[in-house]
């Protein structure tokens, strides 16, 4: 399994998400561009857990473990999105690149009972950051006005 492979596709949607936040302002971080979905700022606090909470869900974390988890996490400014994006990346790409060929190939379940090889995490994980990357470039350029002009892909 190539982990590095996949795990420099997430490093590109990481650093392109922080380019985004380059191009924003504080106030931009209360905006909800659709009324009763998440705001902006909100979005971008689940973009910067993503890497540890899937690893969290992917070695069997439990409803109540997720549950405590998240209520630990407060990303409120651009500075702290940006610092936690990088730190989880960090983590993520440390604890992957520690697996052996057949830890990787181990399957394992989440709470809500979806079971996957640990490879199978990794690429879950890809599609969810990029899937909200997505989200948040569009939230910016439809919805804000405001195009990042960023290179999405390499």
């Amino acid at each position: 399994m190539n982990c590095k492979s996949a795990l420099h596709q997430i490093e590109v949607a990481v650093k392109t998400v922080i380019e985004m936040i380059g191009k924003m302002k504080e106030e931009d971080f209360k905006k909800t561009p659709t009324s009763n979905k998440h705001s902006i700022g909100e979005l971008l606090e689940h973009i910067a857990v993503i890497c540890e909470a899937d690893w969290r869900i992917s070695k069997e974390a439990t409803q109540e473990e997720m549950e405590d988890f998240y209520s630990g996490v407060s990303y409120k400014t651009l500075d702290s999105i940006k610092d936690g994006l990088l730190v989880n990346f960090e983590a993520l790409k440390n604890n992957y690149m520690n697996l052996s060929e057949e830890e990787l190939l181990t399957e394992t379940s989440s709470h809500w009972g979806l079971t996957y090889t640990r490879y199978e995490w990794l690429l879950e994980i890809l599609a969810h950051v990029y899937h909200h990357r997505g989200q948040l470039h569009a939230m910016l350029v439809h919805c804000d006005g405001k195009d990042p002009k960023i290179l999405m892909f390499e």
